[in-house]
């Protein structure tokens, strides 16, 4: 695809070279800085001076000066002009012979050493190898042999150093330090003259076209290959970079990075080194010479010379953006990071980059925009100013000059369809969530976040209510009325309260709830405000819409109160007894905040358990004097009273009973109340003989005792069978419950006591099962205490075998053993042994506790007297 990379302009014309003379042609060129110099068919060398200057349209053009002309007296074309300007000298090849000419004056320097007869090509060493900065080095190909020799070039003569034999006769060449590029007349191969090696590259026949050899970097040479190829190859004899495909007549080829331009018949043509395609070409007739001077490319017809100007290289980047290339100006944005200061690159890089993105973001290309969009770190405000209104009132933004694309707003990049602006809104959505989780937002926090949450509040995102949960940075003043406007006012509470302002949030929910505003984002939302009340630590706000709540729905409207956290804090912290008192008048309320503290909060305080078991029985009082109370209503409130009465021992029992006392249907709860005071006969009396339940009567029992000892456990089973035996109540003595109770228990009772208390007249049959079952038990118990005892005695002995291995074995004495103090020999057994075994004298030891008081005593325990 074309661009326009270069622009032909004329340096010298026909006139100023030749005037009237018509058989004169150019044979060759040379430009050193602002100097030309021009070699003709007649033996002439012209030397002018090159001006550049800017036109008013700011195009470089050039107007050239003819300083002096010289004739060199041999009647032959001047074949080629290399200037070495630290000498101050050209080199010309005229007649086959290299003569050394002045510079300013185009003298030919006096013969001597300065010239070089037998001369076909030649050229310069661009990379010399020697360290002499006031010589130059020359390659030189031989007429008379297959040979290139190496030479150095001086002010006044032309030295041969080297001669390197070759092959065949080279055509033409280049060199670049120890490397030479030959072009033979039936290959190309490269030549190190240093070490000798060679290596062939490819074929070609010089007899049909023209060999190019051209040097374009440090060890990199281009060369003209069969099938119109431009082949790159290194000093190593290799290709870096892709071949170029230009005409199959090519006469002349220079390279003005990134850019291949060749020359043909009829036509110059541009190629990029970076992606090989044709960039441009422009017509060109009769050229024949093509060569470039440190970055100018100058171009030469048989009568005048032109210079290809480059199009700066952002004019043509912008030309390629212009044309929606974004792909090629970014290759060549990239590929032409070598030839621009670093800082200025980085700069023009990011901007290109930016552009790019901006032009697949037009195109709906959105993850390569995103791409370019994070590769060029885009002022993610240059994006959210497209869509209007996202951005706040009070943001100081002002777009990039010159502008980075060519959208107005949204509306104009859409051209009225909908759907891609709703394409576009989803994209810009994942591109400021991926923004704001970076370090890219920074210092603009404040615009990500408002225009995100204005996006997610437009097209009804569920992240809205994430964004204003989490840490965000939206402006009140802007957002609060975009959400109103689209009636997100659950979202507009969240955000009055990440601002601190509590009031408002609750305000705008209880309008919500109430049905003033119209808001479907929660169907929760009087249990979400409940829940916000607990744990909100402004009590005045609690206070205020406590009662509410209240009204609304006790049971759920309490938990203002129930779920509130536990601190050791007093700030935010609600007093129970306040609590208690507000809640008098919403009586289910009351109830279950008691409930809360006595039964899961397990606050030890008399008043709580006494309040909650008086309203319990007052609840039951008051459906068994309902006569539509239903049997599960009844029976679920007296569940919940008596397990209060038998759990708790906080209570006020006296005042309870009061209000139970005259009830002849709360038995039950009368008893465990006769049982809270220890008046167990009082219990199993109404029990047994008022209620009529065994059943009831045994459980009470096995309640009364569980948190005392056997024997009082006993004590209670024993007054049951009493109460069960006593003859004097109406009805007589319940025998079968007796005996039921004696079987089922019979491991509690004292069989003793109960073939005592029981009348001769039962029937051993009938107590059979009891008199087994305390046979048993007595036996197992006895049977029990002689195991205990076994395992006790031998734990004793064990104990008594670890202390005699604790303390030791025989201690050995003898008249050949001497004691370890006085050294004298033992003639009776009695000794005494210190720690560690060894024996000495009794009477030793009693003089060495004597002498020394503060020294170990002798432990008494690990003496020993054995013979």
């Amino acid at each position: 695809m074309s661009v326009k990379a270069f622009e032909l302009v004329s340096a010298v014309e026909r006139e100023q070279l030749m005037g009237e003379k018509v058989r004169i042609t150019i044979e060759c060129i040379e430009c050193c800085g602002q100097h030309l110099y021009v070699g003709t068919n007649d033996c002439f060398i012209y030397h002018f001076l090159l001006e550049e200057r800017t036109t008013t349209k700011g195009r470089l053009a050039y107007s050239s000066q003819k300083l002096l002309q010289k004739y060199l007296g041999l009647k032959k074309p001047v074949a080629e002009l290399k200037a070495a300007s630290a000498l101050e000298r050209l080199i010309v090849l005229c007649d086959a012979t290299i003569a050394l000419v002045d510079m300013v004056t185009l003298e030919p320097v006096p013969s001597g050493g300065a010239k070089l007869k037998g001369v076909t090509a030649f050229c310069i060493n661009e990379n010399p190898v020697t360290a002499d900065p006031f010589c130059a080095e020359m390659a030189v190909v031989s007429a008379r042999r297959r040979a290139v020799q190496i030479c150095t070039v001086h002010e006044d003569r032309v030295q041969m150093l080297k001669e390197v034999a070759t092959p065949e006769q080279p055509c033409t060449l280049s060199v670049d330090g120890y490397f030479l590029c030959l072009a033979l007349p039936t290959q190309y191969m490269i030549l190190n003259y240093s070490t000798g090696a060679s290596q062939d590259l490819f074929p070609y026949d010089s007899e049909e076209r023209k060999p190019i050899v051209k040097r374009i970097g440090r060890e990199e040479f281009l060369l003209a290959a069969p099938g119109g190829l431009g082949m790159f190859a290194s000093a190593e004899g290799i290709s870096q970079r892709a071949p170029v495909s230009w005409s199959e007549s090519v006469i002349g080829a220079a390279v003005c990075f990134p850019y291949v331009v060749a020359l043909d018949e009829g036509f110059v043509t541009v190629h990029s080194m970076l992606d090989q395609q044709l960039k441009q070409t422009l017509s060109f007739r009769e050229g024949h010479i093509l060569q470039d001077f440190e970055g100018k490319v100058v171009l030469a017809s048989t009568k005048a010379v032109y210079v290809l100007v480059p199009l700066p290289l952002e004019q043509q980047i912008q030309d390629l953006l212009a044309g929606h290339r974004v792909e090629e100006a970014l290759t060549l944005t990239e590929g032409a990071q070598r030839n621009i200061p670093k800082d200025k690159f980085q700069i023009l890089h990011k901007r290109i980059l930016q552009q790019a993105g901006f032009i697949q973001f037009g195109q709906l290309q959105f993850s390569e925009a995103k791409e370019h969009f994070r590769k060029g770190q885009l002022d993610v405000r240059e994006l959210i100013s497209l869509y209007p209104l996202l951005l706040p009132a009070s943001s100081s933004f002002t777009r990039c000059h010159p502008p980075l694309h060519e959208f107005a707003d949204l509306n104009h990049l859409a051209q009225g369809d909908q759907e891609k602006v709703q394409r576009c809104k989803r994209f810009l959505i994942s591109y400021l969530r991926e923004v704001r989780s970076s370090e890219s937002a920074n210092g603009f926090r404040e615009d990500v976040d408002t225009a995100l949450l204005k996006l997610y509040a437009e097209i009804g995102h569920e992240s809205l209510l994430d964004l204003l949960a989490s840490d965000n940075a939206c402006l009140l003043a802007d957002s609060a009325p975009w959400l109103e406007k689209h009636n997100r006012y659950f979202a507009l509470g969240l955000l009055y309260h990440y601002n601190g302002q509590d009031s408002s949030a609750l305000q705008m929910w209880v309008r919500v709830v109430n049905g003033d505003l119209q808001d479907s984002t929660r169907a929760d939302l009087f249990e979400y405000v409940v829940d916000f009340l607990s744990f909100c630590s402004n009590l005045d706000l609690v206070w205020k819409y406590a009662d509410w709540a209240l009204q609304k729905d006790q049971k759920i409207g309490v938990q203002i109160f129930t779920k509130r956290p536990i601190s050791k804090e007093t700030t935010g912290q609600l007093n129970p007894d306040e609590v208690i008192k507000y809640l008098e008048k919403h009586h289910q309320a009351l109830v279950l905040y008691l409930e809360h503290l006595v039964l899961e909060r397990r606050l030890q305080k008399e008043k709580y358990h006494t309040h909650l078991a008086v309203l319990y029985a007052d609840r039951v009082l008051g459906l068994l004097s309902r006569p539509s109370a239903t049997v599960e209503q009844l029976s679920s409130a007296r569940e919940k009273l008596q397990r209060l009465l038998r759990e708790s021992s906080l209570y006020r029992v006296q005042l309870l009973l009061g209000k139970l006392q005259e009830s002849e249907v709360l038995l039950t709860e009368r008893a465990t109340l006769h049982g809270k005071l220890e008046e167990h006969d009082k219990a199993l009396h109404i029990l047994v003989h008022q209620l009529k339940n065994s059943t009831a009567a045994e459980d009470y029992c096995t309640w009364a005792s569980e948190d005392h000892d056997p024997a009082h456990r006993q004590k209670l089973f024993h007054q049951l069978l009493s109460v069960y035996l006593d003859p004097d109540v109406p009805g007589g003595a319940q025998t079968m419950e007796a005996v039921d109770l004696l079987n089922r228990h019979a491991d509690v009772f004292d069989a003793v006591q109960v073939l005592e208390l029981l009348p001769e007249a039962w029937s051993l049959t009938l107590l059979r099962p009891f008199l087994c079952g305390a046979l048993r038990a007595n036996i197992h118990a006895r049977r029990t205490s002689q195991v205990a005892l076994g395992l006790a005695r031998a734990e004793n002995l064990q104990l008594h075998h670890d202390r005699l291995k604790y303390r030791g074995g025989p201690v050995f004495v003898s008249e050949k053993r001497g004691c370890q103090l006085c050294h004298n020999t033992f003639r009776e057994p009695d000794c005494v042994c210190l720690p560690g075994g060894t024996p000495i004298h009794t009477h030793c030891a009693a003089q060495r506790l004597q002498d020394s008081p503060t020294k170990r005593r002798l432990d008494h325990g690990h003496t020993s007297n054995h013979t």
